[in-house]
C-alpha cells in the first residue's frame, strides 16, 4: 500500500489560510473555460456554505491558489476543499460525458478490480499555510497574482482574467465567470 501525506489543518479563528491544490498528475485540465467557470461556482458555494470569505484566487492551467479567510469559529479547511472539489469533478464528469472528450478515459482509474473512480484533483488535501499577520497575507496575494507572470502565461496581472487581480486593482470590474473575491479581511489578523 503506498502511503500518503498526510496534511495537517490548523484551522485558528482569526487566521486566514493559503491553500493550494493540484489536478490530476498536475494534467493542465483547467486550459478549458467551461472548468474554470464551473470551478468559480463550486468556490462561491462552497465558501458561502462552510463560513469563509475569499480573499483572492488564480486558477492557472493545473493547480489553483486560493486565499481563505474563516468568518466563523465552526469553519473547517477539509470542508471547504470537498465541498470545492467533490461538486466540480462530479460536474466535469457530466460536461466530459456530454461531450465525448476522450479525456475522461485517463481521468478514470481502476482503484480495485470492479470499481473505477474518476480524478479531476490530486488525492490529498495539497497545500495549506496558515497566515497570522496582514502583512504576510499582502505578500501572499502578490504572489498568487504574479504566478501567470512567472509562468510566462502573460506579461502583466491585468492580462490574466482568472485572478482576484481586478478585485484589488480595477475597481467596478465584475466579471461573472470568476468567484467573488471580498478583499481583505480587517482587524481580524495577528499584527
Amino acid at each position: 500500500m503506498a502511503h500518503r501525506k498526510q496534511v495537517r489543518h490548523y484551522d485558528h479563528p482569526g487566521q486566514a489560510h493559503e491553500l493550494t491544490f493540484s489536478c490530476y498528475h498536475r494534467w493542465p485540465l483547467l486550459e478549458r473555460d467551461e472548468f474554470k467557470t464551473t470551478l468559480s461556482t463550486c468556490i462561491d458555494r462552497a465558501v458561502d456554505k462552510h463560513g469563509f470569505q475569499l480573499v483572492g484566487f488564480v486558477f492557472m492551467p493545473e493547480h489553483i491558489h486560493l486565499l481563505v479567510f474563516p468568518t466563523t469559529v465552526e469553519a473547517r479547511i477539509s470542508a471547504l476543499l470537498y465541498a470545492i472539489k467533490r461538486p466540480h469533478s462530479h460536474r466535469s464528469k457530466q460536461w466530459m460525458q456530454q461531450h465525448n472528450d476522450n479525456g475522461l478515459d485517463r481521468l478514470t482509474i481502476q482503484e480495485r478490480p470492479g470499481k473505477t473512480s474518476f480524478r479531476f484533483w490530486q488525492e490529498g488535501s495539497g497545500y495549506d499555510r496558515n497566515i497570522e499577520s496582514s502583512n504576510v497575507l499582502t505578500a501572499s496575494l502578490e504572489y498568487i497574482h504574479a504566478n501567470p507572470i512567472r509562468r510566462g502565461l502573460c506579461d502583466r496581472a491585468d492580462q490574466w482574467k482568472w485572478s482576484s487581480w481586478h478585485h484589488y486593482n480595477a475597481p467596478g470590474h465584475t466579471d461573472l465567470d470568476l468567484p467573488t473575491a471580498h478583499g481583505m479581511p480587517e482587524g481580524s489578523l495577528l499584527p
